[in-house]
């Protein structure tokens, strides 16, 4: 198979929370979890989706050629300085310039017993 031909431009996460608080050592988080196995940069655009407001734009990363990136989504902010709220549910696009592949993961650390969950985005093309 072609490297051309592995991955999306563009993927969508139907869910995603930045939990308001944690437990013990470990912090929870939400990351978008990014392959780019090709040999240019990837620069990613990633817009928010909410229930009751409209969508946050203009939240960017990079994942270098050849590599993987777990882009944080709590470190993400705008040129306006808009960060992505807290206890708001949430969906993501991340948009490419290069074919990526995109996994979302959240380490839930709300109570002691915590929770580790992964699933991969939807690609639309």
């Amino acid at each position: 198979m072609a490297k051309k031909s592995i991955g999306a431009k563009v993927w969508l996460i139907a869910d995603s929370f930045l939990p308001d608080r944690s437990t013990g050592d470990m912090k929870s988080h939400e990351a978008a979890c990014v392959l780019n196995i090709s040999r240019r940069p990837a620069k990613l655009k990633i817009t928010v989706y909410f229930e009751d407001r409209e969508p946050l734009l203009g939240l960017e990363a990079e994942c270098p050629a050849q590599r993987t990136a777990h882009v944080h989504l709590e470190s993400l902010k705008n040129r306006r300085g808009e960060m992505i709220p807290i206890a708001k549910p949430m969906a993501l696009m991340v948009e490419s310039n290069v074919n990526v592949v995109v996994q979302h993961t959240r380490l839930d650390t709300t109570q002691p017993a915590l929770a580790l969950m992964t699933t991969m985005g939807f690609p639309l093309r």
